[in-house]
């Protein structure tokens, strides 16, 4: 691994940094407030001529006291700034407001983890997802994912969805200038990819490997579409080592979907993808490295990511670095015979072969 990061701001800078850190929870919660209230919606609404808090106060039936604390915790956020009394949005607060992106990610922090994260101290010391508890007793979220609370489920799934759904239009030309007539799609979650590739290619064949109870939301989307006659379902523990995969599939897709593993269950699964495979086929792995990202929000929001893992999801994956991946590729079996960069959001993705 390259050296990353640097120690060259100054010692008061740095303390500042510090004290955003330690009141980092209690300001997500007014940055949501901020949001979810309509308070800077209507800062966006009269951005020219800004507002004072007693007219939003009363555009909004909120309280003058509760407009201004949140206004007055913007101003440190640098959602807002003051010119002669009146509160104006600001570049980061339209971010906040306006983009899908941002948007996502407060969702899934909010949702899924800020309750859970409570527990993050408890997960590493025990190697087990011990903020899941907060919903209920699974072993992983993925088990969960059924039986959450409905609006835990709508950011969950917003979450996932929102860098995967970029990425399929990118890589289905890829993956089917191959010929590719039999599909494997492991960890194939709703369905939506599997969806994709049978509209994207009438002659191709689709198999999704999942747990049961994500098997059956997978059914529902594949019947509302009209696929069920090229989209098939294979009822499997994929933790379960012993359990292999079907055989006679030319391609083997992996979507964000071994970032949900150890390292050492990710080494079974490609030895069983490798055993599944065709001679002449290959298994197509895209993830989100943090190394491997053009933008400094981007591995910030990465290594987020992987607490969310680390305390909700399993509590022993993470989102890796790209030299990780490489090598458990090729303890199983597999060579890399191409990366494509740049794809989507922040993936990459790789085509893998085996050794010959």
């Amino acid at each position: 691994m390259k050296d990353y990061g640097n120690d060259t701001k100054s010692a008061l800078l740095a303390k500042f940094d510090a004290q955003k850190i330690t009141f980092g929870p209690i300001m997500f919660q007014a940055a949501k407030a901020l949001r979810d209230l309509g308070i800077l919606e209507y800062l966006m609404k009269t951005r020219r001529k800004g507002a004072a808090i007693e007219e939003v106060a009363e555009a909004l039936d909120l309280s003058v006291y509760g407009v201004k604390v949140l206004l007055e915790a913007a101003i440190s956020l640098e959602m807002v700034l003051v010119r002669e009394d009146r509160f104006f949005i600001t570049k980061t607060g339209y971010f906040l407001l306006s983009d899908k992106l941002t948007r996502v990610n407060m969702d899934f922090t909010h949702d899924v983890n800020y309750l859970g994260m409570f527990h993050l101290e408890e997960a590493i010391k025990n190697g087990k997802p011990e903020g899941l508890k907060v919903f209920g007793e699974w072993d992983t979220v993925y088990e969960a994912l059924s039986e959450l609370p409905e609006k835990v489920r709508e950011s969950w799934f917003g979450f996932d969805h929102y860098y995967s759904d970029v990425a399929f239009p990118e890589v289905l030309p890829v993956i089917f200038n191959e010929g590719v007539k039999k599909m494997m799609d492991v960890g194939g979650n709703t369905g939506k990819f599997a969806i994709e590739c049978a509209k994207f290619s009438d002659d191709v064949e689709v198999t999704i490997l999942d747990l049961p109870g994500q098997l059956k939301d997978a059914e529902k989307n594949i019947v509302a579409n009209g696929f069920e006659q090229r989209v098939n379902l294979f009822p499997i523990n994929l933790l379960d080592a012993e359990a292999p995969f079907p055989k006679g599939h030319d391609a083997i897709w992996m979507s964000q979907f071994l970032d949900c593993f150890s390292q050492e269950q990710i080494l079974t699964l490609l030895k069983r993808a490798n055993d599944a495979l065709d001679k002449e086929g290959s298994v197509y792995i895209l993830e989100t490295y943090w190394d491997k990202q053009a933008f400094e929000a981007s591995t910030y929001s990465l290594h987020a990511t992987t607490l969310y893992f680390t305390a909700i999801a399993n509590g022993n994956s993470q989102m890796y670095h790209s030299d990780d991946m490489r090598k458990l590729v090729e303890k199983s079996g597999m060579v890399i015979e191409k990366e494509f960069e740049n794809i989507g959001v922040s993936h990459t993705l790789f085509k893998c072969r085996k050794k010959k």
